[in-house]
């Protein structure tokens, strides 16, 4: 129970320190981050990685739709390549075949 007292006052102590830090603090946070947000040296590398992303996100998509369709072959107990059928065997004939058979 002492923990839930210690807990509520901290949330209401944050919430007035907070409110009071008020609506300046806020707008001088978004301010800063708009700043490097818009730098000229970040815009170049996020355009960088959107250039990649745009590369890459074919190889990616079918990487996924091939992992998927495997996926749903195993669940489904299907298989995506035709099996082989095993060889045919001949009946074994000969002394090792027999003494095989006959034991207990």
């Amino acid at each position: 129970m002492k923990g839930k007292i210690l807990f509520v006052a901290g949330l209401g102590l944050g919430y007035v320190l907070g409110t009071r830090a008020g609506r300046e603090k806020y707008d001088q946070l978004k301010t800063a981050a708009l700043k490097v947000w818009n730098d000229p040296r970040l815009q170049k590398q996020v355009d960088a990685a959107q250039d990649f992303v745009k590369d890459k996100a074919p190889e990616v998509a079918e990487f996924v739709s091939d992992g998927a369709k495997t996926l749903v072959d195993k669940v489904s107990g299907k298989s995506s390549t035709p099996a082989k059928k095993p060889a045919a065997r001949k009946p074994a004939t000969g002394p090792a075949s027999s003494s095989s058979t006959t034991k207990s």
